[in-house]
């Protein structure tokens, strides 16, 4: 008998519901590829978008927090006490990966590390050697965008017909990380009698198209490594160095900085005749685009060249021209002079001393003599009146052995440690007993694994930023500007007392003379005169002393430490027995 249609139905709808409710292997991989294709197309769409209208805004932001969340992972898995041997390791990887960031990134992150390297002592040592490295260094844009760039700003070519300059050099003489620097002839005027080169400064078209996405990178970075990573209060400047760094982006105000700095160079008769500030054309400038007198002479980082041109040092045969007068003594006390009044007196800071921005040359009179010319007014810091006032009231205190106003300062800063702030701004050691105590604390810390020293430094250095809201920001730049002045004197050296000096421009800025002050204030007032000259002498016979050794040495043939190569080992004694931190000695030799 034949089945019923019932039946013979049924397996074959159950079939049918199998084959429609499970889905097919092949069906599945199909849309896998094509949603990952849709990604990778969409993704692609996004990178080429952001490389052609955004100079890779977005992608340089992805790769510094990608960095950061690596750098935070690697330290919240290995910076343990069990792993503490291991843990110059984990400065090592940090360091490397820190630099590559920066240097792969370029442009403002170069201006970031920089930044960052002002205070690199207080980081571990692989750290402060990879700042060391990280030169103000890049390879120059080709002329077809110097052309788009002058087209942009003046609506006409850089020469030629029609052209802003007569005569305009392609290749350019310098390249940094957001300009570059080109020689170029003006036009020639009624009434020239001779020809007008000028150095024209470029900025890079990438570096403005970058600036906010770099600089909210930098923002999130160091909330980061302040309340992720390291624990340590770095996110308190942030604001204060990125106002400053779109002011250097201002090729504007960058011509405005210059003209003040001559001015007040132009106002000081001690500064007058042996600092020149470069003329700037204003019409011949924009936002993006300054030019400037051409200087030629030695840039103080060709130091070879600088002890030939002031005679300490032979010069090739065919050089006629005569030594200089005055040596390199004549040269570091015009530089340190500059700086000093610069802090002292003007309240006006060029915060980039180092030696390339600083040429040497004849004076123009004939007279023989060095004059001291300044570059690049991108970066300055204007000071207050009261910091002023407080800043030279801390360095006559200190020079003056007076540690109650120190104190006071200090703490008006929310600075505690007031004699390791004080040991900071001489860049030599203050009131720190003597050397067994020294060599005691450091055989102490030897003892201690590397994780408990790193522990140990954490926790002196919030002891002393003790209220970061309080201490003045443009500390940050200051003490950047001392290291490198410095630096300079260290690297020829040391022909003169720096210390001497400064503290001289601090004291005299204190001297204005009040005819209304009681009798007890004028007293006092004198009394700190006095101590400060005693103070000056002993100091005075210190460096001559020095000196007097240094050369003996010479003699002999025997190793010889300048004046500043001995307060430079003497801090780092105070570095290591204090907060157990390796300074590096390249740090800021520019």
């Amino acid at each position: 008998m034949p089945p019923s249609p019932h039946f013979s139905r049924a397996p074959a709808l159950a079939r049918s519901f199998a084959t429609r409710s499970t889905p097919q292997p092949r069906s599945r991989s199909r849309k896998f590829v094509r949603r990952a294709g849709y990604t990778a197309l969409g993704l692609g769409g996004i990178w080429a978008a952001d490389k052609e209208f955004n100079a890779s805004a977005i992608a340089r932001s992805f790769r510094t927090l990608w960095t950061c969340a690596v750098i935070t992972v690697d330290y919240k898995l290995n910076f343990t006490k069990e792993k503490s041997d291991q843990i110059h390791l984990l400065h090592e990887r940090v360091a490397d990966r820190m630099y590559n960031l920066l240097t792969s990134n370029g442009g403002l992150y170069i201006k970031f590390g920089q930044a960052i390297g002002a205070n690199a002592a207080l980081l571990p040592e692989p750290m402060q050697a990879k700042f060391a490295k990280l030169f103000d260094d890049a390879p120059q844009v080709p002329y077809s965008t110097v052309l788009s760039v002058f087209q942009s700003e003046f609506g006409r070519p850089p020469s030629g017909p029609g052209g802003v300059f007569e005569i305009f050099e392609e290749q350019s003489i310098a390249a940094a990380s957001i300009a570059q620097v080109h020689r170029a002839k003006l036009w020639p005027s009624e009434g020239d009698t001779e020809e007008k080169w000028v150095a024209v400064k470029i900025q890079k078209p990438d570096v403005g198209q970058q600036m906010e996405w770099d600089l909210g990178a930098y923002r999130l970075a160091m909330w980061f490594f302040e309340n992720a990573a390291f624990d340590l209060p770095v996110y308190f400047v942030v604001e204060f160095i990125n106002e400053h760094l779109r002011r250097e982006l201002d090729f504007v105000q960058e011509a405005a900085s210059s003209q003040e700095t001559a001015r007040f160079v132009a106002s000081e008769p001690r500064l007058s005749q042996s600092v020149y500030i470069p003329k700037v054309y204003p019409q011949f400038s924009t936002k993006r685009i300054l030019t400037a007198e051409w200087i030629d002479g030695v840039r103080l980082s060709n130091r070879q060249a600088v002890r030939q041109l002031m005679g300490e040092e032979a010069s090739p045969a065919d050089n006629v021209m005569p030594p200089l007068k005055g040596g390199m003594k004549a040269v570091m006390q015009t530089m340190v002079e500059l700086f000093s009044a610069q802090i002292f007196s003007w309240g006006w800071v060029h915060c980039d001393p180092h030696p390339g921005n600083i040429i040497i040359r004849p004076h123009p009179s004939g007279n023989n003599k060095p004059q001291l010319v300044l570059l690049d007014h991108g970066l300055y810091v204007r000071l207050s009146e009261d910091f002023r006032r407080q800043y030279a009231d801390l360095w006559r205190a200190l020079l003056a052995g007076d540690f109650a106003t120190l104190k006071d300062v200090t703490e008006q800063w929310g600075i505690g440690a007031p004699d390791i702030f004080a040991s900071a701004t001489l860049l030599k050691p203050v009131k720190f007993g003597g050397g067994k105590e020294k060599q005691k604390q450091i055989d102490e810390l030897a003892k201690l694994s590397e994780y408990d020293q790193s522990m140990l430094m954490k926790e002196r250095l919030r002891g002393f930023l003790v209220d970061t809201d309080k201490m003045p920001k443009a500390l940050v730049f200051l003490g950047r500007n001392m290291r490198i002045v410095q630096g300079n004197n260290q690297a020829f050296g040391s022909p003169v007392n720096r210390i001497r000096i400064t503290g001289y421009w601090a004291s005299r800025s204190l001297t204005t003379v009040d005819h209304h002050a009681s009798l007890r204030d004028r007293l006092r007032e004198s009394w700190f005169h006095f101590v400060f000259r005693n103070t000056m002498l002993i100091l005075d016979g210190m460096f001559y002393w020095q000196m007097a050794v240094q050369s003996v040495r010479r003699v002999f043939g025997l190793k010889t430490e300048n004046f500043e190569d001995e307060l430079e080992r003497m801090m780092q004694g105070v570095a290591k027995s204090k907060f157990g931190i390796e300074v590096n000695s390249s740090m800021f030799e520019g």
